[in-house]
């Protein structure tokens, strides 16, 4: 009887992430469906060497899935440098009797950046920078 219960139990949780992972697929492909057209006909104003090439070939599939697999680490471990990154900010505005420059110094480097990968960043187009900018402008 026990037995039978786990495999229920089991079923039942399989059943979920299944339904979980097709969700996270239709909604893929919609916005795949979406974004259609402009991967067909790149604008000029972009005219950079990978742009040039056919955007729907293997290799631009290749790239976005890569970088689709990547933004999930790298956006969970940004995610905890921000948040961490919130906690010690308000913890130094506190500590320092409401000083918003020391506050800001850490809140802006930590907060900002890029939290997911494009294939901007894969191919070297675009630097990935997972601690923002300075107030100043200038990387962290």
């Amino acid at each position: 009887m026990i037995t039978n219960r786990f495999l229920w139990v089991q079923a039942g949780r399989v059943l979920l992430v299944g339904a979980a992972f097709c969700t996270l697929l239709a909604l893929t492909e919609e916005s795949v469906r979406a974004h259609g057209e402009d991967l067909s006909d790149p604008s000029p104003s972009h005219s950079s060497p990978s742009s040039q090439s056919n955007l729907a070939s293997p290799e631009a599939a290749g790239r976005q899935a890569a970088c689709w697999a990547l933004t999930i680490p790298y956006g969970a471990a940004k995610m905890v440098y921000a948040i961490g990154g919130g906690i010690v900010g308000g913890f130094a505005w506190a500590v320092t009797g409401g000083n918003m420059a020391v506050a800001k110094s850490i809140w802006i480097p930590s907060m900002t950046g890029h939290y997911i990968v494009q294939p901007q960043h894969l191919t070297g187009e675009e630097h990935l920078y997972f601690v923002g900018r300075s107030s100043a402008g200038s990387p962290s």
